[in-house]
């Protein structure tokens, strides 16, 4: 751990973290002339590629219009494979690996358990013990909506209220815990290996997600501390369907139960892969 990396995170710990979301959150949902300027500024720095955009430049009305942009319907080929895990997002890969004693790996050095992860959820924490997990990081040039890693169908959905610290790399080294002390969304599914979960974690200037399958923003404005949803129907996702998606970058982690797929050799620290890429090796290599 190097003191350059504390002193860069310190300013973290004293920052007003929700003030700085929400005026963020107020700011790029303004119209006006500056907004196709914001929008060129930031595509040149962070070497957005709007070819793949659903809509031109000049349709979006705000800033938030253009980062949770969608995105052509042939910007992104679902790898076909049966029995597999694709990426939920466009990102790079931050941890992946097996889930050993209810731990999951967050930097060299550093494990969270599941079970707080997963907001105290010991049932199902102890369904995905001896499994998997991976943790894919946005970053701010990144497509920012988050699809269906496999076919499945979400059972409930817990908001954890929580922190917003940044999920970098050089953050995660540093502040133990990271992904479980972050505001986030536990979605609860069930898929053809069994239980698991896919948990949406929010970030600084980050704090505004959303969900198709429901008013997670409402739920969140309501909630008074860690708060489940359990779904009357239980809402199916085919692979690749669109899920939700985070209105700055941040962080999709895969908590699967043991006979989900290995993962593919080459995917580490750092490795980028692309929404509907295979994450899984084939059967039998």
């Amino acid at each position: 751990m190097r003191l350059i990396d504390l002193l860069l995170v310190l300013p973290q710990h004293l920052l007003p973290q929700r003030a700085l979301s929400a005026c963020v959150n107020w700011l790029t949902r303004r119209e006006g002339a500056l907004v196709p300027y914001a929008i060129r500024q930031f595509c040149s720095s962070f070497r957005v590629d709007l070819e793949e955009a659903l809509e031109a430049p000049a349709s979006y009305r705000t800033f938030n219009q253009f980062f949770t942009r969608a995105l052509r319907p042939d910007a992104r080929a679902i790898a076909p494979d049966l029995g597999i895990v694709v990426s939920p997002a466009d990102g790079a890969i931050s941890q992946l690996g097996p889930l050993t004693d209810g731990q999951l790996m967050q930097a060299k050095g550093k494990t969270f358990a599941a079970r707080d992860l997963l907001a105290g959820n010991d049932a199902l924490a102890a369904r995905v013990n001896s499994g998997c997990f991976a943790i894919v990081y946005l970053s701010p040039g990144d497509y920012h909506r988050v699809h269906a890693p496999f076919d499945c169908t979400v059972r409930s959905i817990t908001y954890v209220p929580g922190r917003l610290f940044s999920v970098n790399d050089r953050t995660s080294q540093i502040i133990q815990g990271l992904y479980a002390r972050n505001e986030r969304v536990v979605l609860e599914c069930n898929s053809e290996w069994g239980p698991c979960a896919i948990v949406m974690v929010g970030a600084m200037l980050v704090s505004a997600m959303e969900l198709n399958c429901c008013d997670l923003p409402a739920l969140a404005r309501d909630a008074r501390g860690v708060a489940r949803l359990p779904l009357s129907e239980a809402v199916p996702y085919t692979r690749g369907a669109e899920i939700g998606r985070f209105n700055m970058g941040s962080t999709v982690i895969l908590v699967l139960p043991p006979g989900a797929p290995d993962w593919r050799a080459d995917l580490a620290n750092g490795v980028p892969v692309r929404m509907g890429e295979s994450l899984s090796a084939r059967r039998g290599n």
